[in-house]
């Protein structure tokens, strides 16, 4: 019965946030940006305004946090409130799990944004000159795309970072090709339809260069869904991150990360009985990653939405 009023009051709180945050931005800010605030929709608002917490704790992490990232202090297995100057407790080493949760946003999501950064110049690159070129050249990369999307992406990470050696530059490269396979489909189904417009013919009659079609005439006119798709591509490199650091293959030690955190602390759920706190401890690590998930996806839909032409 508690735990439903809970969740109940935690609903309601993330409503009225929502709301105000929303009227906040309908008064203040540009022309532009209030005008925006009107048309958006409650669940864009608050995606917003999570994505924006989340961006401020890990640009200021070493702020905001109370400890340092990897400071140990003697009371190891401490339950939430047990010690006050560890306000979630500590971990099995002593580890301050309020720090660990401030700066698992620095690097997971900063780690993620790279990685989608990455994924997002690879694939609409190799996808827009697939499109343009055609030929020998787009079928000799569709067919690689093929080849790589027909294995499983997990799996295959696993793979490769067991080959090149556990590092957190070689998660991101190999993440960031892997993931770019499903970039690269979109660029070229996009860019396909682009290239057959009478302004890029004009170009090319103009003598401009590959670089200049693909960059300044293709990519403005695919902006749209490349956005939409970049939101749901940050979702699944941030959830993949997560999968592989749980899995002990991903970010290492000492930096924080949620999904170690949650592998690590999955043992005191055993401990409920004694100690409910105890078993929240997991879920603060795996309700970060659905939280930002859900405020990702929120956006993306509505983004979709815009791009789309449909009305309210």
């Amino acid at each position: 019965m508690m735990i439903t009023f809970y969740i109940a009051a935690v609903l309601v709180g993330c409503i009225a946030l929502s709301y105000a945050f929303r009227l906040l931005g309908r008064t203040a800010g540009t022309s532009g940006s209030r005008k925006l605030f009107r048309q958006m929709p409650l669940t864009a608002s608050f995606g917003i305004m999570v994505i924006l917490i989340y961006a401020v704790v890990a640009i200021f992490a070493p702020i905001v946090a109370p400890y340092g990232e990897a400071e140990i202090f003697a009371a190891t297995n401490a339950s939430p409130g047990q010690v006050p100057e560890h306000l979630l407790g500590t971990d099995q080493i002593g580890r301050d799990l309020l720090t660990r949760l401030i700066y698992g946003a620095r690097n997971t999501v900063g780690i993620a944004l790279i990685t989608a950064v990455l994924t997002f110049v690879l694939g609409a690159t190799l996808g827009f000159l697939a499109a343009t070129l055609g030929g020998w050249i787009d079928q000799l990369l569709s067919r690689a795309v093929d080849v790589l999307m027909a294995i499983p992406q997990l799996i295959f990470a696993l793979l490769l970072i067991t080959i090149v050696g556990q590092s957190t530059i070689n998660m991101i490269l190999i993440l960031a090709v892997l993931d770019s396979t499903r970039v690269f489909r979109l660029a070229r189904a996009v860019g396909v339809n682009i290239v057959v417009m009478d302004y890029i013919e004009a170009a090319k009659l103009r003598g401009e260069t590959l670089p200049y079609l693909i960059f300044r005439e293709i990519l403005p006119n695919a902006t749209a869904p490349l956005l939409a798709e970049f939101g749901l591509r940050f979702c699944f490199v941030f959830l993949s991150i997560a999968a592989l650091s749980f899995l002990g293959v991903g970010i290492q030690p000492p930096l924080a990360d949620w999904g170690s955190m949650v592998r690590d602390l999955a043992g005191f759920i055993n401990f409920a009985s004694m100690n409910f706190s105890l078993a929240l401890l997991p879920l603060l690590a795996a309700g970060a990653i659905a939280l930002l998930t859900i405020a990702v996806n929120f956006v993306v839909d509505w983004m979709l939405h815009r791009s789309s032409g449909l009305k309210e």
